[in-house]
This record gives C-alpha cells, sequence and structure tokens, in this order.
C-alpha cells in the first residue's frame, strides 16, 4: 500500500490508500472533522500548522530518528555513537528553535492544540525518554506536560519506546 514500504498508511474500503502521517493526519481533519480548531480553516493559521508540520519533517525526524534507532533499534555493534553524539546537537540545536516558538504560549501556534502538536508530539515523548543527555528546555518541559494529560496521546504515543 504504502510504496516507502512503511506505516501509517490508510486504506479506504474501496481500496484507496494514503501515506505519510502528516498528509494522513490533514486528509481525517479535512474529512472527518473541517470545523475543527485543530487544523484552523484561515489561510495564515493553517500555514502557520503546516509549517511546523513541515518543519518536523524536514528537520526534525533526521536527527531524532538516528537517536532513536542508536539508542533502542540497533544491536550494539551496529551503533555509530559518532553520528548519534552529532545527531544529539543537531536535535538539540532544533529543539531551541521549539523552546522559543512556545515562549508565552501553550502549543505551537498559540495556546490551542492543533496539528502542529500532534505532528510534533512523538519525538517530544522520545526526547524526553531516551537516555540522553538534553538541554534544559522548560517550555518544551511543560508541552510534553501537557500533552501527557491528553488520553490519546498517552494511549498511543507515550508508551515505552521499542
Amino acid at each position: 500500500m504504502n510504496p516507502m514500504g512503511l506505516v501509517p498508511t490508510l486504506q479506504e474500503e474501496d481500496g484507496w490508500a494514503l501515506w505519510e502521517s502528516n498528509t494522513i493526519c490533514r486528509f481525517l481533519c479535512n474529512t472527518e472533522a473541517p470545523d475543527s480548531p485543530i487544523y484552523p480553516r484561515d489561510a495564515r493559521q493553517r500555514a502557520a500548522v503546516e509549517t511546523w508540520m513541515d518543519w518536523t519533517l524536514g528537520h526534525l525526524t533526521a536527527p531524532m530518528v538516528t537517536i532513536f534507532f542508536t539508542h533502542v533499534r540497533l544491536p550494539e555493534p551496529e551503533r555509530d555513537w559518532k553520528a548519534e553524539a552529532k545527531a544529539r546537537e543537531d536535535a538539540g540545536r532544533l529543539w531551541c528553535i521549539i523552546e522559543k516558538q512556545l515562549e508565552g504560549q501553550r502549543f505551537l501556534c498559540g495556546d490551542d492544540l492543533t496539528l502542529a502538536d500532534i505532528a510534533l508530539g512523538c519525538w517530544v515523548h522520545r526526547w524526553h525518554v531516551l537516555p540522553i543527555e538534553r538541554p534544559s528546555l522548560p517550555n518544551l518541559r511543560a508541552l510534553y506536560d501537557t500533552l501527557l494529560t491528553r488520553p490519546g496521546f498517552t494511549r498511543h504515543v507515550a508508551l515505552p519506546l521499542s
């Protein structure tokens, strides 16, 4: 269903399939909850949400995957600790961008949860539970603590790493 051979993939009853997590989130909001504030209708607000969703994929995902795989998925002989250290340094700089964005607000795009926070959420969880050194980022920690109050986040995202 997914030409990349990955999950997630959403398949409709008629066989139509959609892949890429952020695209699936947008599709579900557009089809199931078109008036939901998590994906604003206002063009500028929506663009801000999409910017952070794209930023997560385009910038944060690569170093976070390296860190995650090094600590969780790869057998010890395959772990590249030099690459992990570089990825952790890169991720730390990127998390500082999020830290600044969160100044004075609860979520990435203001005081209301949006798809931007949902897209970032799994990386926020991993950043906080991986056995790594990380800079003190109180705004990011506050976002994580807020996400931990949401039943969907605790049920589907804030799980043991595997």
